[in-house]
């Protein structure tokens, strides 16, 4: 009988001193907050501030890491500096994985899972949205001058080169897209346009739309899920030869964190279902013209919801 009490005693001692070490370990994880990286557009800048508040309201601290460019983002989740953020899969395949050949949505995102799954990075569900690259012009002079495709705008540039050179048609970029392996260079060939120096205009993504209001450029590049597209009346053409890929949104997160950090999958989850074009686009609207901060329109998307 002695030896018994001896054994469950030790036994007890035991499993106590697992739990304490489980419970330790699990507080020394929590303790130190997981950093979310995000791009330097409006549209990153919501995801991060409603990442940041849902998942503190889950229990998971989080510490955001903003305005970052997608390659710097890269290198920094694959050298361990970030944790998790928010993915293009067009980006990942034709900028990180140097794959240009033509995929469909479902496809590139199999793709891109199956590529960083190798590096130990998780994609999650993409949420139903793409907020692809696109061009865009003052929807009334859009229409003056009928040019609703890009190759219709590419025939009317071609023709001012030629018969009108002084007042060539400026363009604006952001400038990661004038160097990117998806961006004006390729497109140029796909599109079989060609831009004098003078013609581009780089500057601040989130520059563009003024810019094509209020005619500082003719045309510019856009993302598609922009609530200033609608909000500055501005069209955007189609891109009729397909150039750009399917940019579905993404909660991407290193293998190690997913793996020691209970309920974030299914957090991260929770959001991408909440996001299509028009729920994102109203989120952006709210930013760039009511003025409201990322912080705000994030918190009163998350309280409707029901997720705060």
């Amino acid at each position: 009988m002695t030896i018994f009490k001896q054994t469950f005693t030790v036994a007890r001692t035991i499993s106590l001193s697992t739990a304490f070490i489980l419970l330790l370990t699990s507080f020394i994880v929590q303790s130190a907050p997981l950093v979310l990286a995000s791009k330097n557009f409006t549209e990153q800048h919501i995801l991060s501030a409603m990442t940041v508040q849902y998942l503190n309201e889950k229990g998971i601290a989080v510490t955001p890491k903003t305005d970052l460019a997608s390659t710097i983002m890269r290198n920094a989740m694959l050298n361990k500096q970030v944790d998790l953020a928010w993915e293009y899969t067009g980006t990942s395949l034709i900028v990180y994985n140097r794959i240009t050949e033509p995929m469909s949505v479902d496809a590139t995102y199999a793709k891109v899972k199956e590529l960083d799954a190798k590096q130990g990075i998780v994609w999650l569900e993409p949420a139903k949205m793409n907020n692809t690259y696109a061009f865009a012009m003052q929807r009334q002079r859009a229409e003056k001058e009928n040019i609703h495709t890009l190759s219709q705008l590419v025939a009317r540039i071609t023709e001012i080169q030629q018969t009108d050179a002084k007042h060539n048609w400026m363009i604006g970029f952001d400038p990661e897209f004038v160097n990117r392996s998806d961006g004006l260079k390729p497109m140029q060939g796909v599109y079989k346009i060609h831009l004098e120096r003078p013609q581009i205009r780089q500057m601040d993504p989130g520059l563009v739309y003024n810019a094509i209001r209020d005619g500082f450029v003719d045309v510019g590049l856009v993302y598609a899920t922009d609530g200033r597209i609608k909000g500055f009346d501005l069209e955007v053409l189609e891109d009729d030869k397909g150039f750009f890929p399917s940019y579905a949104v993404t909660p991407i997160v290193r293998t190690e964190v997913l793996d020691s950090t209970p309920g974030l999958a299914d957090a991260l989850n929770t959001l991408s279902r909440l996001l299509d074009n028009d729920a994102i686009s109203t989120l952006n609207a709210k930013v760039d013209i009511e003025h409201q901060s990322a912080e705000q329109v994030a918190n009163q998307f998350l309280k409707d919801h029901g997720l705060l």
